[in-house]
């Protein structure tokens, strides 16, 4: 990793202020929080390559996340509305 950057949930935002992380919140996306934090980061590199995604685009990016609760909607919605947020 010399001479790479990485950045964690943490770094989104020091207050929670990151539009993820509150659509995470607004669509009440965490259950038991194994996944979240791999979610909301794969979620963000999807952003982060293209801040407009389609459903069906924002689907085969998250598709990689296994969640153990099944809150796949959500975390859709919660993606779609980070999007219109940001």
């Amino acid at each position: 990793m010399a001479g790479k950057s990485v950045t964690t949930i943490e770094g989104l935002s020091a207050d929670s202020s990151h539009p993820l992380q509150k659509a995470w919140l607004a669509e009440q996306v965490p259950q038991c929080g194994y996944c979240q934090s791999g979610q909301i980061m794969s979620a963000a590199d999807l952003l982060k390559q293209n801040p407009k995604p389609t459903r069906a685009q924002i689907v085969a990016h998250m598709s990689t996340n296994i969640c153990r609760c099944g809150t796949y909607q959500r975390i859709v919605r919660a993606v779609e509305r980070a999007t219109r947020e940001a």
